[in-house]
């Protein structure tokens, strides 16, 4: 989604990273979004690491009630959640976060995506990151989880 083609009912999300503008999370997360027709997008922030402290200890009090935590921030955001999912907790890093009453969530996907499959013969990381970026569209916006949609989705970033 562009960003003239934001209207006032877009819902939105937050994505954090050194290059969150450009990178997969972002491609992959609002692709999946446009695939469901969901009026939603990702948008990107690009911080530097002495801007992290400052950006992650505040969340809890901000506007943004989710966000996406590009691979650089994931095991540094743990300090800053106030609870951790089993997940998070067993692989010490934070993929999203969600804020509600100022408490700060932190969560992993890598258990449940990894259940989707029947087995791990042919799964591959890009394989794993577009079904994690799949269930969390579906987790804050009711986009379907499709995994024959996977190939799909990767094939038209080639």
């Amino acid at each position: 989604m562009r960003p003239e083609e934001i209207q006032p009912d877009t819902k939105l999300c937050t994505i954090l990273g050194y290059n969150a503008q450009t990178g997969y999370m972002r491609k992959y997360f609002n692709k999946i979004l446009k695939h469901n027709h969901i009026n939603a997008t990702a948008i990107a922030l690009n911080i530097k690491e002495e801007h992290l402290d400052f950006t992650l200890s505040s969340v809890g009090e901000s506007k943004v009630d989710r966000m996406m935590l590009e691979a650089e921030f994931q095991h540094k955001a743990l300090a800053y959640c106030d609870l951790l999912d089993d997940c998070a907790q067993a692989l010490q890093r934070v993929e999203f976060i969600e804020i509600k009453e100022g408490k700060v969530k932190g969560y992993c996907l890598e258990d449940e995506a990894k259940a989707l499959f029947d087995t791990e013969k042919y799964l591959d990381d890009q394989i794993l990151f577009v079904a994690k970026m799949m269930l969390l569209a579906h987790r804050w916006y009711g986009a379907k989880i499709e995994m024959n949609d996977i190939p799909l989705l990767i094939g038209e970033n080639r």
